[in-house]
């Protein structure tokens, strides 16, 4: 190659050198600028790669009928403060609803359900992140909802992680360690989580009812007493087990002598199923009048102390996936002239068909309204104590049989189907029963009549006489709709067992001459049942009607579990919540309940003497009093 060439290669290299230097130099010079950019696009890189907040809270809740059976199909509605309609849903097979990302604030809730009051709560809080639990229990009578506890939302502003502290080793967190018996909350919940034990004592809740009952004419009822203050206690010991304690205190009507009965019920939760057993003990005064003495006793003050022991187990076992059995049995021990012990068994078939649900029971000895979850009830349960209150009021049916104390009993055998139709629920049911020593009670009668054979009342001045066994059977047809989220309307029709004096009987003034004389029948009959709470106001109310023939006929005493068989007459029954202090634990409620208003099923007998005597089983009562729920 020539010099020339040489020349020319060597210019061409300087060149690429020249633009490197100068590409080195621009980069040397930017390399700042887009290391700055890095620092600065990165964090918000960062922010966006990781996973939102969640601001917003939800709602959920579990709906069950008052014996703890969970409630599918159940309508769910959502309401803003303004109780603008903002979502709708229905609870699953397991009872279960849940409304999700909801902004922060208060909330309405109300829950319906067909064959059941519907139930309704304002002023549920929703908290950003977190989860507010609630508990709706269901009544053929009243309902309620229960706010649970709140929970944080997954991947909500609050999460579970400080909990990892807490089983750190302790040269982590010296804080705690300084002050090994602090808690930084009073809560027995919080306590049990920070000291790794569960609280002795938790989820208490009380209820104490004064009451006040108009029986100048006959006593509330022949099997339910109302000393005037009952009270009832409940609380969770060591997690899964529940202690339900109550009472029935005051002063009979009838004697002025001090009264009291008290019952505790001790249940565990074992496989979602909740065995419980019960022991109750009451002991009150009779009235003692001239002429109703019992045979083989001397003095006007010879009647002894009523005293009753009462000892009863319950228990439910699922089958299979559609059979559910429920049973149970009751030994009583009453002393009161004799000495008397019965054994009441029980037992309740529940089977779930693919269109509808199929009912078998059967209960022997002490009756049992209540069995059925959607029976009709005049007062609310509030976390089950107002069951404890029927339970304790409920008394023994005692009468006297030539000097010698006898209790009625009865055998009830029922067959029951329901189903719902384009929002309708639909039930059929029949029945059999046969009472022994069935129990008549005569209003004021006079003080020689039947001697030895007529049981003072315990709160009155009626008295109580034995008419014998008696048998029937009937059916009932029955139709529930919910008219509106907050009432529904019941109609049923069907047969009522009552006992009538037979045709052409003279009744002489003797006891075996008035038991010849009554016999059974059956009377056609028509209830009417309305129910429901006025939103604005919180009353909670309940009106039935029973029309049926009562001319010459008094009601039999009813040993029926199924919901639509209530009392004849008329019958309402009010609770009306009353403002009570700001911040209180509790809240106040006043109740009015009036049974029989029309006073339908009065049978007036004539004796060959020209006397007049008047039975009356189904009395027409006044009640009213306050409650205090805590």
């Amino acid at each position: 190659m020539g010099r020339t060439g040489l020349r020319k290669a060597g210019l061409h290299n300087t060149g690429k050198d020249e633009r490197r230097i100068h590409l080195w130099s621009v980069l040397r010079r930017i390399a700042p600028v887009t290391a700055l950019l890095s620092l600065t696009v990165m964090p918000f890189t960062m922010l966006r790669a990781a996973p939102p907040v969640r601001f917003a809270g939800a709602l959920s809740g579990l709906v069950l009928d008052s014996f703890g059976k969970p409630q599918p199909g159940a309508i769910v509605s959502l309401f803003n403060q303004q109780e603008r309609l903002l979502q709708r849903s229905y609870t699953d097979i397991s009872g279960n609803f849940s409304f999700g990302e909801l902004l922060p604030d208060l909330y309405s809730i109300q829950v319906s359900r067909v064959s059941f009051v519907p139930a309704a709560r304002d002023h549920v809080q929703v908290r950003p992140g977190m989860r507010s639990l609630l508990e709706v229990s269901l009544s053929k009578m009243f309902s309620s909802i229960q706010v649970v506890s709140t929970v944080p939302v997954p991947g909500g502003i609050m999460s579970d992680d400080w909990k990892w502290t807490l089983r750190a080793d302790s040269s982590l967190r010296p804080i705690l360690r300084l002050l090994p018996t602090a808690s930084p909350s009073t809560d027995p919940a919080d306590v049990a989580a920070l000291s790794g034990r569960t609280a002795v004592f938790h989820d208490s809740s009380a209820l104490l009812k004064i009451s006040a009952t108009d029986t100048a004419l006959t006593d509330a009822s022949a099997d339910e007493a109302d000393l005037g203050t009952q009270f009832a206690f409940a609380t969770s010991v060591y997690g899964n087990n529940r202690v339900r304690v109550s009472g029935d205190l005051g002063y009979t009507a009838a004697t002025g002598q001090p009264a009291a009965a008290i019952r505790t019920t001790y249940s565990r939760t074992l496989a979602g199923d909740t065995p419980s057993v019960s022991v109750t003990m009451r002991q009150m005064n009779a009235a003692t009048r001239v002429g109703q003495i019992s045979a083989g006793t001397a003095g006007e003050n010879s009647l002894p102390t009523l005293r009753t022991l009462s000892l009863s187990v319950r228990d439910k076992t699922r089958l299979n996936e559609a059979a559910t059995l429920e049973y149970g049995s009751e030994l009583d021990t009453i002393t009161f002239l004799d000495r008397l012990q019965y054994f009441s068994p029980w037992a309740k078939l529940t089977y779930a068909l693919p269109h509808g649900q199929l009912d078998l029971i059967f209960t022997s000895g002490n009756a049992r309204p209540g069995l059925d979850a959607r029976a009709p009830r005049v007062t609310a349960d509030d976390d089950g104590l107002q069951n404890e209150l029927a339970a304790v009021a409920m008394m023994p049916r005692l009468s006297e049989m030539n000097g010698h104390i006898k209790v009625q009993r009865g055998d009830d055998y029922e067959i029951g189907y329901s189903d719902v139709l384009g929002g309708i629920e639909l039930r059929a049911s029949g029945y059999h029963q046969y009472i022994s020593n069935a129990t008549l009670m005569i209003a004021n009668p006079d003080p020689a009549l039947f001697s030895g054979d007529l049981l003072p009342s315990m709160f009155s001045s009626s008295a109580l006489f034995d008419a014998g066994n008696i048998s029937t059977s009937g059916y009932t047809l029955s139709a529930t709709r919910n008219i509106t989220p907050n009432h529904q309307f019941t109609v049923a029709y069907g047969t009522l067992g009552v006992m009538i004096p037979g045709a052409g009987m003279a009744i002489f003034p003797n006891a075996e001459s008035l038991r010849e004389a009554i016999t059974t029948s059956t009377r056609q009959a028509v209830t009417y049942r309305s129910s429901g709470t006025v939103k604005h106001l919180g009353t909670r109310y309940a009106v039935s009607y029973q029309s049926a023939d009562l001319k010459s006929a008094v009601p039999m005493a009813s040993f029926s579990t199924q919901p639509d068989r209530v009392e004849p007459g008329l019958n309402v029954a009010i609770r009306q919540p009353i403002p009570f202090f700001t911040g209180a634990l509790g809240h106040l409620e006043a109740t009015a309940e009036i049974r029989n208003i029309l006073a339908q099923g009065y049978l007036p007998l004539s004796l060959t003497d020209g006397k007049q005597i008047l039975v009356v089983n189904t009395p027409r009562v006044f009640r009213g009093g306050l409650a205090f729920v805590f």
